[in-house]
């Protein structure tokens, strides 16, 4: 059975209680604009979420917890994209969190993916029941009436927000009280405000909710920490999450494109707007690989005929190791550069720096 519809229409609330009174189980996926989330229910109860906001994913949760640094969960992406398998999985393998520190988060995280779509005035459900939970995913058992009773909560906090907040593009002035400020959390708030960041851009790089973030924002204007500026116009009004997504894809394209100038400005774009965002690090740094191909390419013509520059006595005192030694081995004063790279088992990319180590050695040069 699939049951969709507007959720102007039919509320979250409403389906949270139809979910938890008859004991629903299957999969309940939320869209609003570019934003996606994926609820999964069993037996009523809450067993695990998704989504595609920067703000709510896990590795970012565990940032903003402060249980592994950016760092950590750079080389974690990295290793999982290579080798596959879930980032809790692969963060408690490497002891970097716990498990029970794991399901804390899990827990804590999918509840705010949940309050979150309360504080929506429009998007779009349909829920699944033929989409069951993995029955070897360790289940969540929230239940449905404590993220009920919290949501509610929220939406009233929100609306009293709104009042004070009227846009999250608003920008704040520090003011002298807050050299007093001792909270961690909240300096670094006040570092992002005394640098222009809008409501918007503090939420994403703190990777915090709008309602959390405007909560901290609240408070440090009641002790006179901060006093609001002005309201700004920006991207990132309306749809944050396709904001970021539309400029990743045009700097993926541009990457495409062999366009690095165009790909690092995108790349760097998302950075502002998103500084801790996982893909656009990345990005940059295959445009950094990128760029460094592409000076090997100038410096290694694939016409030119590589010749040893040493003698064989020389070359015995050198040190090379399987892979230069392979290489060398097709070095004949004959075959042009192009020749040898089809002929290597080697992928083209590191036969080319091996070439380029061993111009640099002087070991052969190109004619």
């Amino acid at each position: 059975m699939s049951f969709n519809g507007d959720l102007g229409t039919f509320e979250l609330p409403d389906l949270l209680e139809w979910i938890g009174r008859r004991s629903r189980t299957g999969t309940l996926h939320l869209s609003r604009g570019a934003t996606r989330k994926r609820l999964v229910f069993k037996e009523g109860s809450l067993h695990s979420s998704s989504s595609n906001d920067p703000r709510e994913t896990l590795g970012q949760a565990l940032v903003r917890d402060r249980l592994i640094t950016e760092e950590a969960l750079f080389r974690a992406l990295l290793q999982q994209e290579k080798e596959g398998g879930l980032l809790g999985t692969i963060l408690v393998g490497e002891g970097r969190i716990t498990k029970e520190q794991l399901m804390a988060v899990l827990g804590g995280n999918a509840e705010l993916q949940v309050y979150d779509v309360f504080l929506w005035s429009e998007g779009r459900f349909d829920f699944r029941d033929d989409e069951l939970p993995p029955p070897s995913m360790v289940s969540l058992g929230i239940p449905t009436p404590r993220l009920l009773e919290e949501g509610e909560q929220r939406l009233y906090e929100w609306t009293r927000l709104l009042s004070r907040f009227p846009s999250s593009e608003i920008s704040f002035k520090v003011q002298r009280e807050a050299h007093s400020i001792e909270d961690p959390t909240e300096r670094q708030i006040l570092g992002l405000a005394a640098a222009g960041k809008t409501l918007s851009a503090i939420s994403l790089e703190m990777r915090r909710s709008p309602f959390a973030a405007a909560l901290i924002l609240e408070r440090l204007c009641d002790c006179g920490a901060l006093a609001v500026d002005q309201v700004r116009s920006g991207i990132l009004e309306k749809d944050p999450v396709a904001a970021i997504e539309n400029l990743l894809k045009a700097a993926d394209l541009f990457r495409k494109e062999v366009r690095l100038d165009a790909a690092q400005h995108s790349y760097e774009e998302v950075l502002r707007l998103d500084g801790v965002n996982q893909r656009a690090k990345k990005g940059l740094i295959a445009v950094s690989e990128a760029r460094q191909r592409e000076k090997i390419s100038r410096k290694l013509p694939l016409d030119k005929v590589p010749v040893l520059k040493m003698s064989s006595l020389a070359l015995t005192k050198e040190l090379f190791d399987s892979q230069e030694g392979f290489v060398l081995s097709r070095v004949n004063g004959q075959w042009d550069m192009r020749s040898i790279l089809k002929l290597c088992p080697i992928p083209e990319e590191e036969a080319l720096m091996i070439f380029s180590r061993l111009l640099d050695r002087k070991v052969i040069e190109l004619q």
